[in-house]
This record gives structure tokens, sequence and C-alpha cells, in this order.
């Protein structure tokens, strides 16, 4: 009777185990079944929405549409319309990996206090969506969406809600500057650069890059495209993402410096429209260091106190944009640095070496001729009819660069004189004179005019490659 009784027992845990292991095995295959099938279970079209809002880490921020995206609190503000769009968009149909359905508890998932909650309104229905727990182990969020039903979503919809109002700031556009035809400095700086392309026989320039030509009152300076370009960049991918106000007062104009900017920017360009054709456009930016701080400067510079790094306080303005932008220091800097002298060409000699047709030199009271025969690159080099390498003084040569610009006249004695002949009908010669000036600097004469400031040393290093040609 005792074996019987304790062979009932046995079969009848076998029994539960057996009920226990064929439920357990039903609920694995229903899981895995999901979680390979990544089902969708929202479906929310992006363009029948009419307003969504969220409350996420103590701040609740709201949107409505109506024809354009909306901020419920000042209609004043920016919104961009494509930021609220892509933050609806992963409610289009999300996808959940796994499902538990009616839990009784939404503790145990984070959804009894939920993270962040989200409501979507359409035409027809409004959407609650309770953000939960992230379950560490799945790496993946408990989310909950008013069916009832608990979902472990892979793509975790706070990745993109953990945002405040001024990352949904519309900024303003700036263009590309693919074709600039003209850009106009006034303020601290006042003239005019103008685009022309380089054509063979240019009277404005021997160098074929240069295609940016500062307008002065004795005629035009050749400016250097790359600075230009440069220049041009630097306000292309300015950071429009840290605004100080997007609805400005003329008194707030007046605190940021605005209302009579340090430097305004014009930039006249051509660029394609969506059909194809091109069309002209003006683009405008007003840039101004904080008053108090630029008063300081001049302050401290007029009483001629060591210059010390500090961060810059500026502030910028597209056109008349409501939106005044923090600008930082680099970008400050390098927008104030819009002289001319701060755009044209270093180089003393802009000209292809390989145009150069003949070389005379003067140097100690006595004078040199080396001469070329061939053309482009491929021309060698003579002096009294030898062959000479003539690589260092080339780059001696080409190293010659302006420490900084002058119109200073010479005052002592000349220490070499270059003139280059070049294969060109408008520019057939160009004349580099470097005079002493100090114990570090030589002043340097293009073409008869006082031009810069070159270090002494770049000097001495083109004197002795012309003693290695001629001495030799």
């Amino acid at each position: 009777m005792k074996r019987s009784k304790r062979l009932c027992i046995l079969l009848g845990v076998l029994a539960v185990a057996c009920v226990a292991t064929f439920a357990l095995s039903r609920y694995q295959a229903k899981k895995e079944q999901i979680e390979t099938s990544g089902e969708v279970v929202l479906e929310i079209p992006v363009d029948s929405v009419q307003a969504l809002s969220w409350e996420y880490d103590g701040e609740e921020l709201a949107f409505h549409k109506d024809d354009k995206w909306i901020y419920d609190e000042d209609e004043a503000f920016p919104v961009d319309g494509e930021k609220i769009e892509d933050l609806l968009d992963q409610f289009s149909a999300m996808g959940a990996a796994f499902i538990i359905e009616n839990p009784e508890d939404l503790s145990p998932y984070g959804l009894s206090d939920p993270t962040c909650s989200i409501t979507i309104t359409t035409d027809e229905e409004t959407y609650t969506i309770l953000l939960g727990g992230y379950s560490t182990m799945d790496s993946q969020r408990y989310v909950s969406i008013g069916d009832g039903n608990v979902y472990l979503v892979a793509d975790d919809p706070l990745d993109n809600y953990d945002v405040g109002l001024r990352d949904l700031l519309d900024p303003d556009d700036i263009p590309d500057f693919d074709q600039v035809s003209k850009i106009t400095f006034t303020g601290s700086e006042n003239y005019e650069i103008f685009y022309e392309a380089y054509e063979e026989g240019s009277t404005r320039t021997y160098c074929a890059d240069d295609v940016y030509f500062a307008q002065q009152e004795d005629g035009t300076l050749p400016l250097d495209t790359d600075k230009v370009t440069s220049y041009l960049q630097t306000i292309r991918y300015l950071d429009l993402s840290d605004y100080v106000t997007y609805n400005v007062t003329d008194e707030e104009l007046a605190q940021y410096g605005l209302d009579d900017p340090q430097l305004t920017i014009q930039v006249d360009y051509t660029e394609e429209n969506e059909d194809g054709d091109e069309v002209s456009d003006t683009f405008t930016l007003h840039i101004s260091r904080d008053p108090e701080e630029l008063a300081k400067a001049e302050e401290s510079e007029s009483e001629n106190e060591d210059d010390t790094e500090e961060e810059i306080t500026a502030y910028m303005r597209v056109g008349d944009s409501p939106i005044v932008y923090r600008l930082y220091s680099e970008s400050y800097s390098s927008l104030m640095r819009a002289s001319c002298d701060d755009l044209r060409h270093a180089e003393l000699l802009t000209a292809a070496f390989a145009d150069i047709t003949q070389i005379d030199i003067s140097l100690e009271d006595a004078d040199y001729t080396i001469t070329t025969d061939g053309s482009g690159d491929d021309r060698t080099y003579a002096y009294l009819e030898t062959e000479v390498e003539i690589d260092d003084f080339r780059d001696a040569l080409e190293s010659l660069q302006a420490d900084s610009f002058t119109d200073e006249a010479p005052a002592q004695k000349e220490e070499i004189r270059l003139t280059l002949h070049l294969d060109n009908a408008a520019f057939p010669t160009v004349e580099i004179s470097l005079y002493r000036y100090d114990g570090s600097s030589c002043l340097a004469v293009v073409d008869g005019v006082p031009t810069a400031l070159v270090e002494r040393s770049q000097v001495v290093d083109l004197i002795e490659a012309v003693n290695a040609i001629v001495l030799n």
C-alpha cells in the first residue's frame, strides 16, 4: 500500500512537471515567434497627426499643427517641422520584439511611473504612449501603447524624445555659396570683393588661380582664392544651434550690439532652385562683440596693454531674422579677419615659376642673368650658357612671404633685386626688390610699390641660392 501510494505521488509529480514543461515550451515558442517576426504593433501615419506633446524629466513640450507646426506656449518660436516629423516617424510603424499580454502589474516594467509620456492626436484618435524601464539584458525599452499589453521595443523612442525646446528650433538657412559674385563689408571694414573668372591675357592678375579681387580707389587687388574660399566656408558652417533669443526686440538688439553691428557681411550669390534654374540672391550676416567687452578691449588697446587670450562674447544675426545667435570666439575672430591684408596673397610672387622665361638679378653691385630654354615644366635653366640646377633658387623665391603688409618706403640699402620675365603678354615682367629694414626683417617692394615686411632669413636663403648658381 505504501509502495502504491509512493508510486501515485511520483506519477502526480511527473504529471505536474510535464504540464509545466509543456506550458514553458509553448511560452518560449510564442516569445521567439514575436522576436523574429518584428510584429508592427502601432501605426500612426505622420501626415495624420495634428498635435504632439510629451513629458520627460520634469519638462513638458506641446506642439500643434496649423499648416505648419506651432509651439503651444509661444507661437513666435520657429519650430523645425522636419524635426517634429522625425519624432513622429518612429510611431508610423513601431515594431515589437517581445510582448507581455495583459500584465496585472506594470511596476516591474517601469510603467506605473513612466519615464516619459507621449501624447499623439490625429484627426480621429488620441494615443498615449508610455515609456517605462530599460531592459539591460535585451537592451530594449518597455513601452505601453494603451491596449493593455507591454511591449519590448528595439528602437528606443527616448533616444529621440530626450530633447529640449532648443533642439527643435528651425534656424536660419545659410547657402552653399557655390557661385559668389560679390562680397561687401561694412562697419569695421568697408570695401567690396568681386568675382571674375581668370582668362588668358587678363590685365588684373598674372596668377591663373586668382578669381577674387578687392575694389580699391587706385584699382583692384588680387586676393588669395583659398583665403576667400575659406572665409566663405567659415560663414557657411557657422553653428546656429545656440540662440540667445528667437524674437529679438529693439532693446535686445542694442544689448547685443546688433543695433549698429561691428561688421556686416553681404554675399551676393547664385544657386540652383528646385526646378534646376539659376537664381540670384543675397545673404547678409551681422556680427558684434558684446558692447561692454568691446569697449574694454578698445580701451586696453589704446593703453598698449599686453594682449591676453580671453573668451570673447559675441553675437550674430542673419539679415532681419528675429533670431540672435551666440557667436563662438574662434568663429568671431575668423570673421573679423576680413581686411584686404587678411585676404590677399602672402607670397610676393604669385605667378607660376614655370611661366618665368628669364631672371635678371642685381646683387652686391653685380648683375646676373639666368636664361631658360623650353616651356612650362620642361624648361631648363642656364647661367653663362651653362645649365644650372634651379631647385634651391625656386624654393627660396617661392618661400618669400609677407610677415606683415606695409606701405612704408625703403630707407636703407637694397639687398637684392629680381626682374622676372614672364610668358604673359599683359604682365611681361615682375620686379621684386628687397631692402634692409632691421635685424629680423627686410622690406619688399613689388613693381615699385612698397608691399610687405619679410623675414630676413628668407632673404638670406634667396641670396645664398643665387650665389650657389653664379659663383659655382
